[in-house]
């Protein structure tokens, strides 16, 4: 099973708190995004020191302090909120960039199958935004690399 993490999910939800409020700019304290996602305060404490170090966030010290997403949600995609999370999104060991990790690697009749799986599931992630979230989602088609639309149960193989 692919799955993310319990962070990352939190991460996604934090996240999608922070950008309802994007509007007014306000500063968010970790106490208050505790209580809004009803998640335990150590637990949004660690995930908003995790999204800072990536960049998402950025944070103001002080009696009035708080966190602000770094950018505007639309320009925040799914998949850097993931990676901050889980490391770069990769469904199988060979479809890293990173030779050596998988003992059938050299002879693997589906890594090339497997890489193209990956590039797809990282381009979904990488278009869907931040801004994506906070708004109802339909799923209106899935194109192959010529542009076609693939049903979105296959019948057949996909090229």
């Amino acid at each position: 099973m692919v799955k993310l993490g319990k962070l990352a999910d939190y991460g996604l939800v934090l996240m999608t708190c922070m950008a309802k409020d994007q509007g007014t700019a306000s500063l968010r304290t970790a106490r208050d995004l505790a209580a809004e996602t009803k998640l335990p305060l150590p637990t949004v404490s660690k995930l908003l020191k995790q999204l800072l170090t990536s960049g998402l966030l950025v944070s103001h010290r002080g009696t009035k302090g708080g966190y602000v997403l770094a950018r505007a949600p639309r320009e925040i995609p799914v998949i850097e909120i993931i990676a901050a999370f889980e490391g770069p999104v990769a469904l199988t060991e060979c479809s890293t960039d990173v030779i050596g990790l998988c003992n059938i690697e050299s002879f693997c009749p589906i890594k090339t199958n497997q890489r193209i799986i990956n590039q797809a599931v990282r381009q979904v992630l990488g278009t869907i935004s931040l801004y994506d979230l906070i708004s109802p989602l339909q799923l209106t088609a899935i194109k192959d690399a010529r542009g076609n639309p693939v049903p979105l149960v296959p019948s057949g193989s996909i090229q």
